[in-house]
């Protein structure tokens, strides 16, 4: 994958790599320059389950044994920002740093199982 190239935004130079927080900042902005604001969080949740069976479906097509059907496009990449974008939106109304949860939940998995995957047979290939 090649360097990402600086681009300028908003009278700021970015390196196009952005750290969860900026992400979080970024849809904000989004939301309030043309989003007006943001839907309820059940509204969210709801997209939220949208966005993830869309992203089930191109899994299903991509690595199952469904065919993609004529005009669906492989855009697993594209599903993926999908279910990023509404699950940032979800912790931005409600006030959830996902940085700080991500690397609370990375020390959890670790004290909790950094173990038990090395010690699976079934893992051992």
């Amino acid at each position: 994958m090649p360097p990402p190239t600086p681009s300028k935004g908003k009278g700021r130079k970015t390196t196009g790599i952005m750290t969860i927080k900026e992400a979080q900042q970024a849809v904000d902005q989004w939301i309030r320059e043309y989003g007006v604001r943001y839907f309820s969080e059940l509204t969210n949740m709801a997209v939220l389950t949208e966005e993830v069976g869309e992203l089930a479906r191109v899994i299903a097509r991509k690595y199952g044994d469904q065919s993609f059907k004529a005009g669906e496009k492989d855009n697993l990449g594209e599903e993926m920002a999908d279910v990023l974008w509404v699950l940032i939106c979800l912790a931005n109304q409600t006030g959830v740093d996902l940085t700080k949860e991500l690397q609370k939940s990375i020390e959890k998995k670790t004290k909790r199982d950094s173990l038990r995957h090395i010690a699976n047979p079934k893992l051992q290939a």
